[in-house]
């Protein structure tokens, strides 16, 4: 029997063959409700790690997952949804997979058993950016081999896995690990670990960002208005913020190309569009800085 956890067989989920399709979801349900409990026992990991992120951030450093099979997905996922909520540059967030992109269709045999595959690609690796490598298992010689890579160059580096005892553990600064237990189907780890490592991914990233100042408050103040939606959504949160209609939010915006910040900041401080953004750009782009004293909170 293998002795790594997310190869387990769960003993709640023996019968779910046969069951009813109804007790199925239950079971299935039932299992992913450990999932929320796992990543909190790791909150402190997490916490470090989003701290970690925001520090390199601060010195143009950028983020950049490695996983194989779901992992691979999720962290590009993850990284291609960061350009549009926070407006930030693709290159700030990226994602790697083992076997290129093609692996993100289609399984590419014998990827994640590549130690020299997971060492060229992380030879885009620097010393200003965070490496975060991302396995249920915490075994895959691709993983070892970027990791190999990042010690090389001095990039701090971050595990996030389901499995303490994966080797990718022994290798990381930092080890985020949920243990969520055996999978409803033994070594399917895209259910409860994919689970898991996409709350923490969702963590890591929105967490950073929120430290580096890409959120007032609550509200997702650097988001790029590319369609109705999110054009609605823009002048609400200029209305709401700035406290004007929304007729006047809208005008802002059509001023400012749909500057979410520039918008506010020329209604509250009554400046015009380059003046706004010229003190956007002296507080660092961190709108709270620039109207704690005129926006009440």
């Amino acid at each position: 029997m293998s002795d790594i956890i997310t190869e387990f067989r769960n003993e709640n989920t023996k019968d779910i063959d046969i069951l009813p399709t109804r007790e199925m979801v239950r079971k299935m349900n039932n299992e992913d409700k450990l999932v929320a409990l796992a990543v909190e026992d790791a909150g402190d990991e997490i916490a470090q790690g989003i701290d970690l992120i925001a520090k390199q951030f601060l010195k143009g450093g950028r983020l950049i997952y490695f996983g194989a099979g779901t992992s691979g997905r999720l962290g590009i996922l993850d990284a291609s949804e960061c350009p549009p909520t926070f407006s930030v540059s693709p290159d700030m967030v990226q994602g790697f997979i083992a076997g290129g992109d093609k692996a993100l269709r289609k399984s590419v045999e014998g990827a994640e058993d590549n130690f020299d595959l997971g060492r060229e690609d992380a030879s885009v690796l620097t010393d200003k950016d965070v490496c975060v490598v991302i396995s249920a298992s915490g075994n895959p010689k691709y993983l070892l081999g970027v990791l190999s890579k990042a010690d090389e160059v001095n990039c701090k580096t971050i595990a996030v896995t389901c499995n303490s005892k994966g080797r990718i553990a022994d290798e990381a600064g930092l080890v985020i690990c949920a243990e969520v237990g055996p999978e409803v189907i033994a070594g399917s780890s895209r259910l409860k670990a994919g689970t898991a490592q996409k709350m923490i991914l969702n963590m890591l990233t929105t967490g950073s960002m929120i430290k580096i100042g890409k959120t007032y408050e609550n509200f997702m103040i650097d988001l790029q208005a590319v369609n109705e939606k999110l054009k609605d959504r823009a002048i609400r949160i200029v209305a709401q913020i700035a406290n004007v209609s929304h007729s006047e939010a809208l005008a802002a915006l059509l001023k400012c190309n749909w500057e979410i910040k520039t918008a506010i900041v020329s209604i509250v401080m009554k400046m015009d569009v380059e003046t706004s953004r010229a003190e956007l750009r002296k507080h660092g782009g961190v709108l709270r800085k620039l109207i704690k004293s005129r926006v009440a909170v």
